[in-house]
């Protein structure tokens, strides 16, 4: 206990060492992490986990108190998110907004977005409406971390102000500057999808599992972030622990790839797979047709023209892009090869809504393909016609 005042406001009720500080400082910032990839993020704006009710009211209590985050508005904008993901909709995307801005202002980004109420109706359906949501949670969101710095300095003293601080700053950094930022601009990539998500580092335990954001982005209802036999999700771990003792409940993973050896044309099953993991067929064709073909010619090409080759060029500015058509003017058989990627990419994007034919377009993509004399493109078409989806389990 305090001998005086001034021990008081130096080090408040439990006068604190520097060591428990630290430790206390990492394991609140971390569960505020857990609050919001767990609860906020693959519960409420995903639906790939349940929790128990118990767990589920802590993490929206602790949302409350440590970051004024209101659940509906949250989700609403994740949702936006994905729905308008680099366009000029989209809340938060450094290819539009710019990086510094996305990183260094993501906060006021998702205020701005907050403000959006027509959006916040339509994305924010089916998250918590019950009483203590309406009375206290939402109307009174900034009360949470006032209460929290009031706890925290009659624990800590004015270090517990600055404990504080850095609470508070925690999400709008980690969350709302570096995923949405870094997230989309730097790292490596898994997947091919149509947007510029990136995984930060294949361990990702930091920010609770949401650096692996080209996985996640590749497969939105998806509990489990890591999808590489080297990947690490501290998220999935501890929603598997809590599954253990009956407090989680896993509803939806990503599916896996198989592919069946021998499948004279694309089928049904090739089709039901291609709809369900069908960024899995791009990252497949740059790693099994592009990379060997750049390879057996010995050509170098800049990183970012490489990219280019891989997404189509969609990311490229003008002159990147005017550089790349005019290298693949001077190769043929890479300009051959980026042109069958194009034809590929716009029959799983164009998917019609009859089935036949899709897969009518499927199969003339295949024919043309193995008619190609491009050994590498070739065997590709082979393995594509062989995808099926492995039952998942959660």
């Amino acid at each position: 206990m305090p001998a005086s005042l001034f021990d008081f406001l130096a080090g408040g009720v439990i006068q604190p060492g520097w060591g428990m500080l630290l430790v206390y400082l990492l394991v609140v910032t971390q569960l505020t992490i857990f609050a919001v990839t767990l609860y906020l993020h693959r519960s409420q704006a995903h639906r790939s986990v349940d929790f128990h009710p118990v767990i589920a009211h802590f993490f929206r209590f602790w949302t409350w108190l440590t970051t004024s985050m209101i659940t509906k508005e949250w989700a609403a904008i994740h949702r936006k998110h994905h729905a308008k993901c680099e366009t000029e909709e989209d809340p938060h995307s450094p290819q539009i907004k710019g990086i510094k801005t996305v990183f260094w202002r993501g906060a006021e980004l998702y205020r701005g977005a907050r403000d959006e109420r027509e959006d916040i109706e339509k994305y924010g359906k089916g998250c918590p409406d019950d009483w203590i949501e309406r009375k206290l949670y939402t109307p009174y969101a900034t009360l949470g971390p006032t209460l929290l710095l009031f706890i925290s300095f009659a624990l800590f003293g004015f270090k517990g102000v600055a404990v504080w601080a850095i609470q508070m700053a925690w999400i709008p950094f980690w969350a709302a500057g570096v995923i949405n930022g870094l997230g989309h601009w730097w790292g490596y990539r898994n997947f091919e999808t149509t947007d510029t998500a990136t995984n930060l580092t294949p361990w990702a335990f930091w920010i609770g599992g949401e650096e692996l954001h080209n996985n996640h982005h590749a497969f939105p209802s998806s509990a489990k972030f890591s999808l590489r036999r080297f990947e690490f999700d501290i998220g999935w771990f501890t929603i598997k622990a809590l599954e253990k003792v009956g407090l989680a409940k896993v509803l939806r993973v990503a599916p896996s790839l198989d592919v069946r050896p021998n499948i004279a044309m694309p089928d049904s099953e090739t089709l039901k797979a291609l709809l369900a993991i069908r960024f899995q067929a791009m990252t497949d064709y740059y790693r099994c047709v592009t990379l060997p073909t750049l390879r057996e010619a010995h050509v170098s090409l800049p990183r970012k023209l490489r990219q280019g080759l891989a997404d189509g060029g969609r990311w490229l500015d003008g002159d990147a892009q005017a550089r790349l058509q005019a290298w693949l003017a001077e190769q043929p058989r890479m300009a051959q090869l980026a042109e069958y990627r194009a034809k590929l990419a716009q029959v799983l994007d164009e998917r019609s809504n009859d089935a036949q034919v899709t897969l009518a377009k499927l199969h003339a993509w295949c024919a043309e393909a193995e008619a190609s004399g491009i050994h590498a493109l070739e065997a590709f078409s082979q393995r594509l016609k062989g995808y099926a989806l492995v039952p998942a389990r959660v």
